[in-house]
């Protein structure tokens, strides 16, 4: 038996342990069963959590064979090395294996719903209304669409950026089935969806990353201190997202610390805190030892930590899915309707100090924020070091949008946009218009290309070149277009408030972060072609800024104006559901609301034409510049001033004073 197949052995053998253990702990395994109640059976009972195990480990695989190939691994012009290439046909493998655990927890799953045996099942009509109707099972069949589509897509890949692409994908994957379990009906649903999202994307990468570097170390393939260098460096992030989701986590199912010692939930929670706490100290222990030793030769002091912090992980995977299958303490839920559809109760009318100190904590934009923040003083921290200066302008702007931010997703904005229109509007200016011209004007491309190091090796792609790969990239270049861009900032407010598309977002915590998360990003491709600093894939002329920018401001005014004078509520579902008893009608507020789209437009439209102006001046000063030296390096080969129609009138005057001189 090779070492690979040792090592596949005993990654399952320990993830099985640790979920039998779980389940047993737990009480999953030997749950109260009421006579007359459906019982969907013991194979039921502990197959679809096997089942799960083996989606979450297919799962973590993929990602690993596909981040290995595309980010750990060197490669030449953008193209796969031959190992890379082998790794990602093993992806292909293991994308079909994902598929196939889905599917098994697919069946299993509608089982354990319709409280049947699994053998039992009368035909195709139960399990379609499944897969096709309760969450849970939409969510199983989007894995085995998605996984099978990328063990098709790994068969041909060859390029680079074609496995970077199927990584994202691969991530993109992990994500349903989480999000409809336990996090879903968590009384904060919003901090359970969020961290258990961040919880999968941090993990995956982390866990699958691993096991492939333990695998190329056992082949003895080239590059194996370079994979381990970069995996340390990412697997540091990863440790890090994975504690901080993980804690969110706990706190949104858990209603105090004695939970933690006082329920079945709670102590496997505290068996995963151990597990992790390994985890960090035998990554600590790679950092500072055997990765020196792997620089020096030396693979083997790297292979047997490894093996073990694989082991640790794998049985972690176990606990997780048996944590999954045991059911949170109880939590009393207040019987309020605001308390269902926002996770947290009716706030109190509105005021300036309530908004000022009713914050409301949102994990996905606080990581945002976060990172943003962090990312940009690590760069001009290098710059200083370096001995180069970055504007101090343009890190107040960015600064400035980044603290904005934080008000328009973490104060009193965000816990009453959900209850108003009218604060809810607020937040939308501040995300789709204040906030883009700030972080653009702060130039983040430009200090990341500035700060960031090439590759040591030539035709390799580090941070640097993945970034001017983005840049270049033919989706930057579709959505960057002027008009792709204008018409998407332009009628974005139209097609979400004149439609369905508001009131289903604010039901769904994911369709209400894909929203804000829009309103950046269309805010900042289009202010982005206006003043931007950054290279773009086109450069407009100031001229044809200047227009765009005037043609674009009449429409926010018109949508303003239309919301004001429109006779019924917009998503009078969504905010008649809530219950409020404060404050004025729905459609009173919604006015308010059309009335704050239309003024607020006259702020960003000012900060936009000042920096217009002053980037147009500097770059008629560039110009003029740039002339006088042109001029001059040709009067030096010449003797002339430089300029040809200077020159040529000169020369005109010379000829007309000659013929003079022969008249006289």
């Amino acid at each position: 038996m090779s070492r690979i197949v040792r090592l596949a052995v005993a990654a399952a053998c320990a993830a099985a342990v640790a979920l039998i253990i779980g389940m047993v702990a737990g009480g999953a395994a030997t749950p109260r069963i009421i006579p007359g109640l459906p019982d969907e059976g013991a194979l039921t009972r502990w197959m679809l959590p096997v089942s799960k195990l083996a989606l979450d480990g297919a799962a973590a695989l993929t990602v690993g064979l596909l981040l290995f190939s595309a980010m750990l691994l060197p490669s030449d012009k953008g193209m796969l090395g031959k190992a890379a290439q082998g790794y990602v046909r093993a992806a292909s493998w293991a994308a079909l294996a994902w598929a196939a655990a889905a599917a098994s927890a697919l069946m299993f799953g509608l089982s354990e719903t319709l409280g049947v045996p699994v053998d039992q099942l009368l035909g195709g009509s139960e399990l379609t209304s499944y897969a096709s109707q309760v969450p849970q099972g939409i969510a199983l069949t989007l894995v085995v669409l998605f996984a099978a589509s990328i063990a098709m897509f790994a068969r041909g890949t060859m390029s680079v950026g074609a496995t970077g692409a199927l990584l994202l994908f691969a991530l993109a994957t992990t994500l349903p089935p989480p999000l409809t379990g336990h996090s879903a009906t968590s009384p904060n649903h919003g901090l359970a969806i969020t961290s258990v999202a961040f919880h999968v994307v941090c993990l995956a990468p982390w866990v699958g990353g691993l096991v492939v570097l333990c695998v190329h170390a056992f082949r003895k393939e080239p590059h194996l201190a370079v994979a381990a260098a970069r995996f340390s460096r990412m697997a540091l992030w990863c440790f890090i997202g994975v504690g901080l989701s993980g804690v969110a986590s706990a706190a949104a199912r858990l209603t105090s610390i004695g939970d933690l010692f006082t329920s079945a939930y709670g102590g496997l929670v505290l068996a995963k805190i151990a597990a992790f706490a390994v985890l960090g100290f035998l990554g600590w222990r790679h950092r500072v030892r055997t990765l020196p030793r792997l620089e020096a030769g030396e693979p083997y002091a790297f292979v047997s930590l490894a093996m073990g912090e694989v082991m640790v992980m794998t049985a972690t995977l176990g606990l997780a899915v048996a944590l999954s299958r045991t059911a949170p303490p109880p939590v009393q839920v207040p019987l309020d309707r605001a308390y269902e559809l926002l996770g947290y109760p009716m706030p109190p009318p509105v005021s300036l100090g309530n908004l000022a100190t009713l914050w409301y904590f949102d994990l996905f934009f606080a990581v945002v924020c976060a990172l943003l923040a962090g990312l940009y003083a690590a760069g001009m921290v290098r710059l200083r070091r370096r001995g180069d200066a970055w504007p101090w302008g343009r890190a107040i702007s960015w600064y400035l949008g980044v603290a904005i931010l934080v008000l328009a997703t973490q104060s009193g904005l965000a816990r009453y946009a959900p209850v108003l229109f009218s604060v809810h509007m607020v937040q939308h200016m501040l995300q789709s218009m204040l906030i883009p011209i700030l972080l653009v004007l702060g130039a983040p491309m430009t200090l990341a290309l500035r700060a960031l190091k090439p590759s040591p090796r030539r035709g390799d792609r580090g941070p640097r070149e993945w970034l001017q790969a983005f840049l270049h990239n033919g989706y930057v270049r579709f959505w960057s277009h002027p008009a792709v861009a204008t018409v998407n900032f332009v009628a974005s407010p139209f097609l979400l408030y004149f439609t369905p598309l508001f009131s289903a977002a604010m039901r769904d915590h994911l369709g209400h972060l894909a929203m804000q998360v829009h309103f950046l990003l269309s805010g900042f491709l289009f202010f982005w072609l206006i003043i931007g600093v950054d290279p773009a894939p086109r450069r407009l002329p100031h001229i044809q800024r200047l227009l765009l920018l005037l043609v674009t401001t009449p429409f926010h005014a018109f949508f303003g104006v239309a919301t004001m004078t429109m006779g019924s509520p917009i998503a009078a579902d969504w905010f008649d559901g809530l219950g409020r008893t404060w404050g004025g009608s729905a459609l009173a507020d919604q006015r308010l609301g059309g009335g704050i789209a239309w003024a607020f437009t006259e702020i960003p439209t000012l900060i936009v034409l000042i920096a217009l102006a002053i980037q147009w001046w500097r770059a008629d000063e560039r110009a003029a510049r740039r002339a006088e030296r042109r001029a001059d390096a040709i009067a030096a080969k010449t003797g002339g001033t430089g300029d040809p129609e200077l020159d040529a009138y000169n020369e005109y005057l010379a000829r007309l004073h000659k013929r003079d001189a022969q008249l006289d």
